[in-house]
Parts: structure tokens; C-alpha cells; sequence
């Protein structure tokens, strides 16, 4: 059986799009549920909207996703981007040669033919046809080509540098069928299917010619992309024939949309990959979610490990609805997430943002601030504004150190007493739980209120109306901190 071999080609436009990761994130648990392989081909024939930076923002942004390509484009052990693989370039505009003798090819064969019209010529094309009423593809018939100018003039023109493209010659009687592994049977009616640009005027081939000839010639089985692909599968069906090539395998993927049902765009927000990374999301959580984005394993399971995705992917689970990115169900995950990687894990994770934050740290140990502020945080980028309070001591109103169903004089006598128990507890048993297996009792025996006792000394401990839990503070305060900051309280109330 052959080896299945799946690709992602994104084009180095803009930074790597979350529609972008979904389709890499399929691609490559497809093919390791299979054993297979997974590539990076990189699409850069479109000259005038390429952006620096953007190929290495792609490379990065899969290997951060923990989905790194196993060959094509990829990094080497310094982090500088390589090619790797014996079926390279994997770059576009380093294979021209290989399009220009592929486009030869189908000319020599009668497959395509010279176009010379300017672009002033197609717009006015286009327009009739629309006035008409008229399918909107280029008009072999009346356009100035190949067919309608004759060889001799062609080569004339061609022989005196008039510019030119190089169009796809579609049949014009019958249609062309595809199975997706998602929709079932396609078919378009050849008389519909425009006689697709394949090389352009400054030599570059169109997606088109590219993707057919790399997928064939990188043993692509599998080829999985966004819905809006669909109406183009005929014309690559249509030259995977000529050529006389077996094509591969096509899924079309639902399209991501926003809760207001409008595509995913930048213009609706942050969608890049690195976006949500900056913003303190986790890679696991990203996956995650994004795996859920239409698709559904048929269980009530919900938190993957992206082994466990692997083996439970399966593209008969893949919905054709648009897929909502819910922002709100990302945090959940995020939230999620934190809560289940070793603490030591997510400290090391946490360090940037403490570095952007501008907090000083000092000698407090990253892991207890990370323990304490993670518990109400979202994003990794919310754990230092969680614990600022430990960091810097806070200041606040008397008046909120008073219990709801308390007064002023209430809140200074458990305050006076909770830290003369305190003082009771040994430094080596200053742990969250000896203090909390020290404090409820004692407040059961004398018939306090937990409130009455907890929320004075929460409130002392972090200046805050919402926070983490007194035992919880104090235990990363310490001993000294935490009496201090409750006799700071007393002479608040004083």
C-alpha cells in the first residue's frame, strides 16, 4: 500500500492564519494515524503580495503548534529555516524550470495555448459577459490567442517579446467528476470552467499549474483545503489527465467563521497563529480547540493530547457546516490547559510575560507565583497581573476589610486574633495546608464565621475584593509577609 503523504503549501502573504493551522493540523494527523508523512511546500509564485518574515512566521508557527513538517520547509537545529526531503526545491520560486518544461508539455500537446490580451481587453470582456448575463470565463473564441490569431502570428508575436500567458485549454463538451472525501461526488460541466491562466506574463506559473505538477512529483496522496477550493479541482482533475497522472485523494474543509457568521479574516481580529502565542496561549490548548473547529470524534471527550488526536482523527467525522471560532470556548480550553501541565512546566512558559510585564520578580520563586496566579488566569499573559499583588504590596480602603454581614469593630478583633494564631504555626509548617488544617477548626471551635474571619484577612493579605484564597497567599507570602500585612490592616482599621 502506498505511504500516505499529506501537505500544507500556505503562500508567504501574511502571517500563518488559524484557518491555515486547522488545515496543517489535519493534514498531519491524517497522515500520522496512517504512519505517514507530512510536508511544507512553500506557494510564493504571487511576487507582488509576498511579505517578509512571513515564510519563517509559518515555519515557526507549526513547530510551535508542535506539528513540525517531516520534510519541505522546515528548521535546523540553530532555528534558521532548511529544505529537507529528496523531492526539493520545496520552495516555488526555485522550481521555475520545472513549471516552464510542464507548461511546454501540455503545449506541445495541444493542451494549452498563447494569450495576448491586455488587461484593459479582459476587463471589457468581463463586463460584456456580466451585461450579458454570461458565464464570467475567458473567451477563447473572441479573445486575442493562439486560436484566434493563428501559429504564424503567434510566433511572430512571441518573436518580438509581446507579452503573453499561457491558458489551459478545457474541454468543451462534457463534465469533469471528483469524489471529496468530505462532499461525495462533484461535478462541474466543462463548458463552465474557464481556461485557467497556468503561467503568468513574468514567467511565474498560477497556483494552479504549481500544485499539480508538486503534489505529483512529491508523491502527494492527500490533499486536504478549504471549501473555497472546490470550483478549482476540475481544472487540476482536468490536468492531472493530460498529463496522465493519477491525482490524489481531495478533501474540502467546512470554512471558519466568526459568531456573527462572517469568514474568519484579519479584518474581524486577531487570526494569526502567532497573535494567540503572543497573547499567552498555549500550543496544547490551540490544537486542541482548533481540532474541535469541523470536527467531532462522536464521544463526549473534549480535552486531546495531540496523541490522543492522532489516533482518534478520522476524516468521516469531519462536518461540512462552517465551524464557529468561539473566543470564549478558546479560554476555556486555555484555562483548562493551565491547570493540567506541571507547574515547573508552566512557569518556564510564564517567564516571557513576566519580562514584558515590568514585574520584579525579586526574590520571589517564579513556580509559587505561577501556582497562585494561574488559578484565575485566562492566557499565560494574565499570570503576572494575577500576583502583582504578592510582588508589590498593595494598598486599599479600610472600609474593605469589612465582612457584609460584619462591622469594622468585628473585622479588627479577627484580624487581632487570626494573627496571634498565626504566630502559633511553626516556619516548617508553613505550608497552604498545615495553615488551612491550623485555621478552620480553630474558627469552627470558637464559632467565628468563616467569612467573618477569611474575608479581613484575604483582603489584608492581597488588598483585593476578588483573589486567590487567604491560604493560598499566605503560603507564598511566608510567614513574616503575611503577619506583617495583617498588622498593616490592624492599623488601617485603627
Amino acid at each position: 500500500m502506498k505511504k500516505i503523504r499529506t501537505r500544507i503549501p500556505p503562500s508567504p502573504t501574511g502571517m500563518f492564519h488559524v484557518g491555515s493551522l486547522r488545515t496543517a493540523l489535519f493534514d498531519y494527523l491524517f497522515a500520522k494515524n496512517a504512519g505517514g508523512e507530512f510536508l511544507l511546500r512553500i506557494e510564493d509564485t504571487d511576487r507582488k503580495r509576498l511579505v517578509e518574515g512571513a515564510t519563517e512566521n509559518i515555519v515557526k508557527s507549526l513547530f510551535w503548534a508542535s506539528i513540525p513538517p517531516d520534510e519541505g520547509v522546515t528548521l535546523d537545529a540553530n532555528g534558521n529555516l532548511t529544505q529537507v526531503g529528496e523531492c526539493g526545491p520545496y520552495i516555488q520560486s526555485e522550481r521555475l524550470d520545472i513549471y516552464q518544461k510542464a507548461a511546454q508539455q501540455l503545449l506541445d500537446a495541444g493542451h494549452a495555448y498563447y494569450a495576448f490580451d491586455t488587461p484593459e481587453e479582459l476587463d471589457e470582456m468581463r463586463k460584456r459577459q456580466q451585461l450579458n448575463k454570461q458565464p464570467t470565463i475567458y473567451d477563447r473564441a473572441g479573445m486575442k490567442n493562439q486560436y484566434t490569431v493563428g501559429d504564424d502570428e503567434t510566433k511572430r508575436l512571441l518573436d518580438a517579446g509581446e507579452k503573453y500567458v499561457i491558458r489551459l485549454k478545457i474541454p468543451e463538451e462534457g463534465t469533469t467528476t471528483y469524489t471529496d472525501l468530505i462532499r461525495g461526488e462533484v461535478s462541474f460541466e466543462n463548458r463552465l470552467i474557464d481556461d485557467q491562466v497556468l503561467m503568468k506574463t513574468d514567467g511565474f506559473p498560477t497556483y494552479h499549474l504549481a500544485v499539480v505538477v508538486d503534489d505529483h512529483m512529491m508523491g502527494i496522496t492527500h490533499v486536504f483545503r478549504g471549501e473555497e477550493w472546490v470550483s478549482s479541482t476540475p481544472k487540476h482533475y482536468i490536468l492531472y489527465d493530460m498529463f496522465g497522472w493519477q491525482a490524489p485523494v481531495h478533501a474540502h474543509f467546512p470554512l471558519l467563521v466568526n459568531e456573527k457568521k462572517q469568514k474568519l479574516s484579519k479584518r474581524h481580529g486577531d487570526v494569526s497563529v502567532f497573535d494567540f502565542k503572543e497573547k499567552g496561549y498555549l500550543p496544547e490548548a490551540m490544537i486542541n480547540f482548533v481540532a474541535f473547529l469541523g470536527w467531532n470524534p462522536g464521544t463526549e471527550q473534549e480535552i486531546f493530547t495531540l496523541e490522543e488526536l492522532i489516533e482518534a482523527f478520522d476524516l468521516e467525522k469531519v462536518n461540512k457546516a462552517a465551524a464557529v471560532f468561539n473566543d470564549e470556548k478558546l479560554d476555556c480550553y486555555n484555562k483548562e490547559w493551565m491547570k493540567r501541565l506541571a507547574i515547573e512546566d508552566l512557569a518556564e512558559r510564564a517567564k516571557p510575560f513576566f519580562e514584558a510585564s515590568g514585574l520584579e520578580t525579586g526574590d520571589w520563586k517564579l513556580k509559587d507565583l505561577v501556582k497562585i496566579g494561574r488559578e484565575r488566569a485566562t492566557t499565560l499573559a494574565d499570570i503576572p497581573e494575577n500576583v502583582r499583588f504578592i510582588v508589590d504590596q498593595p494598598d486599599y480602603a479600610a472600609d474593605m476589610l469589612v465582612w457584609k454581614k460584619a462591622d469594622v469593630d468585628d473585622a479588627k478583633d479577627k484580624l487581632a486574633k487570626i494573627s496571634e494564631k498565626l504566630t502559633e504555626i511553626a516556619d516548617t509548617d508553613w505550608t497552604e495546608e498545615r495553615i488551612q488544617e491550623a485555621i478552620m477548626p480553630w474558627i469552627k471551635e470558637n464559632d467565628y464565621g468563616n467569612g467573618n474571619v477569611l474575608w479581613p484577612t484575604r483582603v489584608a493579605l492581597s488588598g483585593l475584593e476578588r483573589s486567590p484564597g487567604p491560604f493560598e497567599i499566605m503560603a507564598v507570602l511566608g510567614k513574616e509577609e503575611s503577619l506583617e500585612r495583617i498588622g498593616k490592616a490592624l492599623s488601617k482599621l485603627s
